[in-house]
Protein backbone atom coordinates (compact mmCIF):
# COMPACT_ATOMS: atom_id res chain seq x y z
CA UNK A 1 0.00 0.00 0.00
CA UNK A 2 1.34 3.35 -1.07
CA UNK A 3 0.48 6.64 -0.69
CA UNK A 4 2.78 8.12 -2.99
CA UNK A 5 6.36 8.43 -4.72
CA UNK A 6 7.71 12.27 -4.08
CA UNK A 7 10.90 13.69 -6.17
CA UNK A 8 11.73 16.24 -4.12
CA UNK A 9 14.37 18.33 -5.05
CA UNK A 10 17.07 20.34 -1.94
CA UNK A 11 17.60 23.83 -3.97
CA UNK A 12 21.15 25.70 -2.33
CA UNK A 13 24.39 26.80 -4.27
CA UNK A 14 27.01 24.27 -4.18
CA UNK A 15 29.35 26.54 -1.95
CA UNK A 16 26.43 25.72 0.75
CA UNK A 17 26.99 21.79 1.24
CA UNK A 18 27.93 20.50 4.06
CA UNK A 19 31.16 19.06 2.69
CA UNK A 20 32.37 22.65 2.32
CA UNK A 21 31.77 23.99 5.64
CA UNK A 22 34.92 25.55 6.63
CA UNK A 23 36.01 26.53 3.05
CA UNK A 24 36.82 29.89 1.91
CA UNK A 25 35.24 30.69 -1.84
CA UNK A 26 35.34 33.63 -3.50
CA UNK A 27 32.95 36.06 -4.38
CA UNK A 28 33.11 35.51 -8.17
CA UNK A 29 32.64 31.94 -7.30
CA UNK A 30 30.12 32.38 -5.04
CA UNK A 31 28.67 34.20 -7.97
CA UNK A 32 29.03 31.81 -10.46
CA UNK A 33 27.36 28.78 -8.35
CA UNK A 34 24.34 30.71 -7.59
CA UNK A 35 23.94 31.47 -11.01
CA UNK A 36 24.17 27.53 -12.11
CA UNK A 37 22.11 26.80 -9.33
CA UNK A 38 19.55 29.22 -10.97
CA UNK A 39 20.08 27.65 -14.66
CA UNK A 40 20.19 23.98 -13.00
CA UNK A 41 17.15 24.61 -11.20
CA UNK A 42 15.38 25.70 -14.16
CA UNK A 43 16.70 22.43 -16.65
CA UNK A 44 15.10 20.31 -13.54
CA UNK A 45 11.86 22.46 -14.33
CA UNK A 46 11.61 21.91 -18.45
CA UNK A 47 12.32 18.12 -17.27
CA UNK A 48 9.56 17.91 -15.13
CA UNK A 49 7.36 19.40 -16.95
CA UNK A 50 7.99 17.36 -20.11
CA UNK A 51 7.08 13.95 -17.70
CA UNK A 52 4.20 15.83 -16.73
CA UNK A 53 5.23 15.30 -13.16
CA UNK A 54 4.60 17.55 -9.82
CA UNK A 55 7.44 17.66 -7.15
CA UNK A 56 8.47 19.30 -4.11
CA UNK A 57 11.37 21.65 -3.69
CA UNK A 58 13.35 22.48 -0.43
CA UNK A 59 14.32 26.02 -0.82
CA UNK A 60 16.69 27.78 1.21
CA UNK A 61 15.09 30.60 2.82
CA UNK A 62 17.88 33.26 1.55
CA UNK A 63 17.17 32.42 -2.18
CA UNK A 64 13.63 33.74 -2.00
CA UNK A 65 15.50 37.12 -1.50
CA UNK A 66 18.64 36.23 -3.71
CA UNK A 67 16.68 34.59 -6.80
CA UNK A 68 12.50 35.77 -6.27
CA UNK A 69 11.25 35.25 -9.94
CA UNK A 70 13.06 31.31 -9.62
CA UNK A 71 11.21 30.83 -5.88
CA UNK A 72 7.88 32.25 -8.38
CA UNK A 73 8.45 30.23 -10.73
CA UNK A 74 8.58 26.92 -9.29
CA UNK A 75 5.28 27.55 -7.56
CA UNK A 76 3.44 28.71 -10.58
CA UNK A 77 4.39 25.64 -12.53
CA UNK A 78 2.49 23.66 -9.76
CA UNK A 79 5.24 22.40 -7.57
CA UNK A 80 5.00 23.00 -3.91
CA UNK A 81 7.87 25.29 -1.84
CA UNK A 82 9.23 23.73 1.37
CA UNK A 83 11.72 25.38 3.38
CA UNK A 84 15.27 23.84 3.51
CA UNK A 85 16.20 26.23 6.48
CA UNK A 86 17.06 30.19 6.37
CA UNK A 87 21.02 29.27 4.99
CA UNK A 88 21.66 25.79 5.13
CA UNK A 89 23.18 25.40 8.38
CA UNK A 90 22.76 22.03 10.02
CA UNK A 91 20.22 21.99 13.15
CA UNK A 92 23.46 21.26 15.17
CA UNK A 93 24.65 24.70 14.89
CA UNK A 94 21.52 26.13 16.71
CA UNK A 95 20.13 26.28 20.07
CA UNK A 96 16.35 25.69 20.05
CA UNK A 97 15.19 29.57 19.92
CA UNK A 98 17.64 30.15 17.24
CA UNK A 99 16.36 27.44 15.54
CA UNK A 100 13.15 28.90 16.00
CA UNK A 101 13.90 31.95 14.60
CA UNK A 102 15.86 30.29 11.66
CA UNK A 103 12.46 28.40 10.66
CA UNK A 104 10.40 31.38 10.67
CA UNK A 105 12.74 33.37 8.62
CA UNK A 106 12.93 30.85 6.13
CA UNK A 107 9.19 30.05 5.59
CA UNK A 108 7.86 33.73 6.42
CA UNK A 109 10.17 35.10 3.16
CA UNK A 110 9.35 31.80 1.25
CA UNK A 111 5.30 32.30 1.67
CA UNK A 112 5.81 36.19 0.79
CA UNK A 113 7.39 35.30 -2.32
CA UNK A 114 4.80 32.76 -3.66
CA UNK A 115 2.05 33.97 -1.53
CA UNK A 116 0.95 30.03 -0.67
CA UNK A 117 1.78 28.80 2.65
CA UNK A 118 4.50 26.77 3.48
CA UNK A 119 3.79 23.23 4.55
CA UNK A 120 7.08 21.41 4.49
CA UNK A 121 10.46 21.17 5.74
CA UNK A 122 14.02 19.32 5.14
CA UNK A 123 16.84 20.18 7.84
CA UNK A 124 20.50 20.45 5.69
CA UNK A 125 22.41 17.20 5.81
CA UNK A 126 18.86 15.64 7.39
CA UNK A 127 20.21 17.01 10.97
CA UNK A 128 17.54 16.22 13.15
CA UNK A 129 19.09 13.02 15.05
CA UNK A 130 18.63 12.29 18.53
CA UNK A 131 20.88 14.94 19.38
CA UNK A 132 18.36 17.40 18.05
CA UNK A 133 15.74 15.95 18.75
CA UNK A 134 13.99 19.28 20.22
CA UNK A 135 13.65 20.59 16.68
CA UNK A 136 10.59 18.55 16.54
CA UNK A 137 8.79 20.71 18.71
CA UNK A 138 9.77 23.82 16.84
CA UNK A 139 8.69 22.75 13.76
CA UNK A 140 5.27 22.40 14.72
CA UNK A 141 5.24 25.36 16.83
CA UNK A 142 6.39 26.73 13.70
CA UNK A 143 3.42 25.99 11.85
CA UNK A 144 5.18 23.22 9.63
CA UNK A 145 2.45 20.35 8.97
CA UNK A 146 5.43 17.55 8.01
CA UNK A 147 9.31 16.73 8.27
CA UNK A 148 11.37 14.95 5.66
CA UNK A 149 14.83 15.20 7.39
CA UNK A 150 14.91 11.79 9.91
CA UNK A 151 16.99 9.27 7.62
CA UNK A 152 16.32 5.75 9.06
CA UNK A 153 19.83 4.59 7.95
CA UNK A 154 23.39 4.96 10.01
CA UNK A 155 25.94 7.56 8.37
CA UNK A 156 28.76 9.44 9.72
CA UNK A 157 26.57 12.56 9.21
CA UNK A 158 22.94 11.66 9.81
CA UNK A 159 20.61 9.50 10.68
CA UNK A 160 18.38 7.46 13.09
CA UNK A 161 18.75 3.73 11.85
CA UNK A 162 15.94 2.25 14.27
CA UNK A 163 13.70 5.50 12.94
CA UNK A 164 10.58 3.75 11.39
CA UNK A 165 10.98 3.78 7.24
CA UNK A 166 7.67 4.54 6.70
CA UNK A 167 5.43 7.73 7.24
CA UNK A 168 5.66 7.94 10.81
CA UNK A 169 4.90 10.21 14.09
CA UNK A 170 7.81 12.03 15.62
CA UNK A 171 7.68 12.88 18.88
CA UNK A 172 9.24 15.97 20.56
CA UNK A 173 9.69 16.58 24.03
CA UNK A 174 5.99 17.78 24.18
CA UNK A 175 4.98 18.38 20.58
CA UNK A 176 4.90 16.03 17.17
CA UNK A 177 4.65 16.26 13.78
CA UNK A 178 4.09 13.59 10.79
CA UNK A 179 7.23 12.41 9.32
CA UNK A 180 8.19 11.52 5.92
CA UNK A 181 11.58 9.55 5.90
CA UNK A 182 13.80 9.07 2.55
CA UNK A 183 13.29 5.77 0.98
CA UNK A 184 15.35 2.93 2.38
CA UNK A 185 15.66 -0.48 0.70
CA UNK A 186 15.61 -3.02 3.42
CA UNK A 187 18.22 -6.08 2.59
CA UNK A 188 19.67 -8.63 4.62
CA UNK A 189 18.15 -6.91 7.66
CA UNK A 190 19.83 -3.67 6.94
CA UNK A 191 18.51 -0.26 5.59
CA UNK A 192 19.82 0.20 2.09
CA UNK A 193 20.01 4.24 1.89
CA UNK A 194 18.53 4.28 -2.12
CA UNK A 195 16.85 7.86 -1.89
CA UNK A 196 19.25 9.58 -3.64
CA UNK A 197 22.19 12.21 -3.58
CA UNK A 198 25.24 10.13 -3.72
CA UNK A 199 23.76 7.00 -3.65
CA UNK A 200 21.78 7.82 -6.78
CA UNK A 201 24.82 8.87 -8.50
CA UNK A 202 26.42 5.94 -7.18
CA UNK A 203 24.37 2.75 -7.17
CA UNK A 204 22.90 1.06 -10.36
CA UNK A 205 19.36 2.52 -10.87
CA UNK A 206 18.02 -1.00 -10.12
CA UNK A 207 18.50 -0.71 -6.70
CA UNK A 208 16.66 2.77 -6.10
CA UNK A 209 13.90 0.79 -8.68
CA UNK A 210 13.93 -1.76 -6.14
CA UNK A 211 13.48 0.28 -2.88
CA UNK A 212 10.32 1.73 -5.10
CA UNK A 213 9.04 -1.35 -5.87
CA UNK A 214 9.51 -2.47 -2.12
CA UNK A 215 8.00 0.19 -0.77
CA UNK A 216 5.03 -0.07 -2.85
CA UNK A 217 4.39 -3.56 -1.08
CA UNK A 218 4.05 -2.03 2.09
CA UNK A 219 1.00 -3.28 3.96
CA UNK A 220 1.22 0.42 5.74
CA UNK A 221 0.65 3.55 4.00
CA UNK A 222 4.46 4.34 2.37
CA UNK A 223 5.96 7.54 0.50
CA UNK A 224 8.52 6.79 -2.11
CA UNK A 225 10.49 9.86 -0.94
CA UNK A 226 13.46 10.60 -3.15
CA UNK A 227 15.79 13.50 -2.98
CA UNK A 228 18.09 15.28 -5.70
CA UNK A 229 19.55 18.41 -5.65
CA UNK A 230 20.29 21.38 -8.63
CA UNK A 231 24.28 20.88 -8.64
CA UNK A 232 24.28 17.30 -8.74
CA UNK A 233 23.29 17.90 -12.80
CA UNK A 234 25.92 20.43 -13.43
CA UNK A 235 28.54 18.01 -14.48
CA UNK A 236 30.87 21.16 -15.41
CA UNK A 237 30.77 23.25 -12.90
CA UNK A 238 34.31 24.43 -10.91
CA UNK A 239 34.68 21.60 -8.47
CA UNK A 240 35.50 22.92 -4.58
CA UNK A 241 38.74 22.05 -3.08
CA UNK A 242 37.55 19.06 -0.90
CA UNK A 243 39.34 16.19 0.77
CA UNK A 244 39.93 13.04 -0.98
CA UNK A 245 36.32 11.59 0.43
CA UNK A 246 34.30 14.54 0.52
CA UNK A 247 35.18 15.22 -3.24
CA UNK A 248 34.78 11.37 -4.64
CA UNK A 249 31.27 11.65 -2.40
CA UNK A 250 30.12 14.91 -3.85
CA UNK A 251 31.25 14.71 -7.22
CA UNK A 252 30.39 10.83 -8.56
CA UNK A 253 28.59 9.95 -11.07
CA UNK A 254 27.42 13.88 -11.55
CA UNK A 255 27.77 13.23 -15.13
CA UNK A 256 24.96 10.69 -15.47
CA UNK A 257 22.53 12.27 -13.34
CA UNK A 258 20.25 13.92 -15.79
CA UNK A 259 19.51 10.50 -17.78
CA UNK A 260 19.27 8.79 -14.53
CA UNK A 261 16.56 10.94 -13.68
CA UNK A 262 14.61 11.13 -16.70
CA UNK A 263 14.15 7.12 -16.88
CA UNK A 264 13.13 7.40 -13.42
CA UNK A 265 10.09 9.87 -14.12
CA UNK A 266 9.01 8.04 -17.23
CA UNK A 267 8.49 4.34 -14.79
CA UNK A 268 7.27 5.37 -11.98
CA UNK A 269 4.45 8.01 -10.62
CA UNK A 270 5.05 11.21 -8.55
CA UNK A 271 3.34 13.37 -6.09
CA UNK A 272 4.22 16.29 -4.27
CA UNK A 273 4.88 15.66 -0.74
CA UNK A 274 1.39 17.77 1.06
CA UNK A 275 -0.34 15.53 -1.37
CA UNK A 276 0.99 12.55 0.08
CA UNK A 277 0.67 14.07 3.16
CA UNK A 278 -3.25 14.78 2.99
CA UNK A 279 -4.03 11.53 1.66
CA UNK A 280 -2.39 10.05 4.52
CA UNK A 281 -4.11 11.92 6.83
CA UNK A 282 -7.65 11.58 5.24
CA UNK A 283 -7.47 7.69 5.33
CA UNK A 284 -7.62 7.55 9.19
CA UNK A 285 -4.67 5.03 9.02
CA UNK A 286 -2.99 4.70 12.69
CA UNK A 287 1.09 5.45 12.16
CA UNK A 288 3.71 4.30 14.20
CA UNK A 289 4.98 6.50 16.91
CA UNK A 290 8.27 7.12 17.83
CA UNK A 291 9.90 9.59 20.07
CA UNK A 292 13.33 11.20 18.63
CA UNK A 293 16.14 12.22 21.57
Amino acid sequence: MIAANVASFDIEEHDRIEAAAGLTCSAELKSDYAARMEASTRRLLDQLAAAKVAATFFVVGEIARTHPKLVRDIHAAGHEVGSHSWDHRRVHRFTPESFREDLRASKDALEQVTGAAVFGFRAPTFSVTRDTGWAIDALAECGFEYDSSIFPVRHDRYGISDAPRVPFIAQGREREILELPPLTYRVAGMNLPVAGGGYFRLFPLFVMRAGLRQAARAAVPQVGMLYFHPWEFDPTQPKLPLKRLARWRTYVGVGKTAARLARLLGAFPFRRAIDAVRDIRASGVELPRFRIG
